[in-house]
């Protein structure tokens, strides 16, 4: 299966949590459709992208990279690769590189989709399609800071930095509500 094929499937098979998450999967469904190369950086009109809201071993709190060239916390995340076999697979690499952590658990529906404009590595004003998932911390996770980052720090679900953006905000109550569906309350 191609990472195309994969995003498509994840996509269709996603059951969105409100009208709006749900116009979005189709809008990113039709750009699949209309896109052979909407999963890789080379789509100038936009492209799927992958990130991850690492949550700790409890799902208390959220590791969040502070970005270079935004200068924000964000979740972590990024493009997919060609080598990548799925859009599952490419977030879990991007988290796993941009975290340092070793044995890192994805849940494998999305939590979120959230579209950004963005200037990337193409040099040209794009959008970002961000595929978002949430990802479990081992208890005891070392973090360490790759050169993608101008730091890394753990943050409560509930207190995230004062400027954080509606897709990382949307994101944080996405796995808030995973947590408590998975702990039965």
């Amino acid at each position: 299966m191609s990472l195309h094929q994969s995003t498509v499937d994840v996509l269709t098979a996603w059951d969105a949590p409100d009208p709006a998450q749900d116009s979005l999967r189709y809008a990113y469904l039709a750009f699949l459709a209309a896109r052979e190369d909407a999963c890789l950086r080379e789509c100038v009109p936009g492209h799927i992208t992958g990130s991850a809201l690492v949550v700790d071993h409890r799902g208390e709190r959220a590791l969040l990279t502070l970005h270079p060239r935004f200068g924000r916390w964000l979740q972590l995340g990024g493009h997919c690769e060609p080598e990548d076999e799925t859009i599952v697979a490419a977030a879990l690499r991007e988290a796993t590189e941009e975290s340092g952590i070793e044995g890192l658990t994805i849940t494998p529906e999305p939590a979120a989709l959230h579209v950004h404009p963005v200037t990337c590595s193409l040099g040209v004003p794009t959008r970002h399609l961000d595929v978002q998932f949430v990802v479990h911390a081992p208890e005891g996770a070392e973090i360490v800071r790759s050169d993608e980052s101008l730091d890394l720090k753990w943050w409560p679900l509930d207190k995230l930095p004062d400027d954080s953006d509606f897709g990382l905000t949307q994101l944080a109550a996405a796995a808030a509500r995973l947590a408590k569906y998975h702990s039965g309350q």
